[in-house]
């Protein structure tokens, strides 16, 4: 929790801010050792009401700070919930992707050097940022992926969210990633594919609009692949297999609760 908080404040005006909150602390207590009473019953007041004053200066960062521990990967890990639902289902959005579509229109996007991004929601569940975008829940498809990119589409800016082989929202503003790690040729819509990955669990895939080139992006990297079909094993082996390892792992709660069940 307190690195999440750090990473939010972090390089921006509010640790500024609490530095100033800090200071103004240390000169309450030392005008209190020296009983200068006017002074320490000032700064005493202001510190009274301190916890009001840091939701309102700080409202942003705390919004920020919710969203961020409450999508976590422990705290929204479908995989842990799902333990405790003996009558869980894999919903029919958790159909498998579609590689082979996905793959052509990402070409044809790459060929015509058309900007995108594309995130694959896996076990963190991404409505912290859905909420922000518009929602579609269209089966996913070249002409769809075609049309939401389309230059001069409303819903070109941002990005899609994938789930299964669904695309449940667009025009999804993402977080930017702050590392100082990435390349600085890399513009914002990289930036925006590497941060949904640094808070989530999520596997985003980032086409650039200068040069059509194609980013692969998992835990906050950019992971390399020669030619298409290393992409498509990529893939396969994060998200296909991802469902697969959920559906044995609940055949064999559900099995072991039956055998308990019957013993009882």
């Amino acid at each position: 929790m307190l690195y999440y908080a750090y990473k939010l404040v972090r390089g921006t005006a509010a640790i500024i801010v609490f530095r100033g909150f800090v200071i103004i602390y240390i000169i309450w207590w030392i005008t209190d050792l020296l009983n200068m009473n006017i002074l320490s019953s000032i700064l005493g007041g202001f510190i009274g009401v301190g916890v009001f004053e840091v939701i309102i200066v700080f409202q942003q960062e705390i919004r920020k700070f919710l969203l961020l521990l409450g999508s976590s990967r422990i705290t929204n890990n479908k995989s842990y919930w799902k333990k405790f639902n003996l009558f869980f289902r894999i919903s029919e959005e958790k159909a498998k992707l579609n590689i082979e579509d996905f793959l052509k229109a990402c070409n044809k996007l790459k060929k015509d050097k058309t900007g995108a991004i594309f995130v694959f929601e896996r076990n963190n569940n991404l409505d912290f940022v859905k909420e922000d975008g518009d929602s579609i829940n269209a089966e996913l498809s070249i002409p769809i992926i075609e049309s939401i990119f389309y230059k001069n589409s409303p819903l070109h800016d941002g990005a899609v969210i994938i789930v299964g082989n669904v695309i449940v929202a667009s025009r999804v503003t993402l977080p930017v990633s702050k590392s100082k790690k990435i390349n600085k040729s890399l513009g914002l819509r990289h930036k925006a594919g590497i941060g949904i990955t640094e808070e989530s669990d999520a596997i985003s895939i980032v086409i650039s609009e200068e040069t059509g080139k194609l980013s692969y992006i998992k835990s906050g990297k950019i992971i390399s692949f020669k030619n298409n079909e290393e992409l498509k094993s990529l893939i396969s082996n994060d998200l296909l297999t991802l469902l697969n390892l959920e559906t044995d792992t609940q055949k064999v709660f559900y099995k072991n609760h039956f055998h308990i069940f019957l013993l009882y």
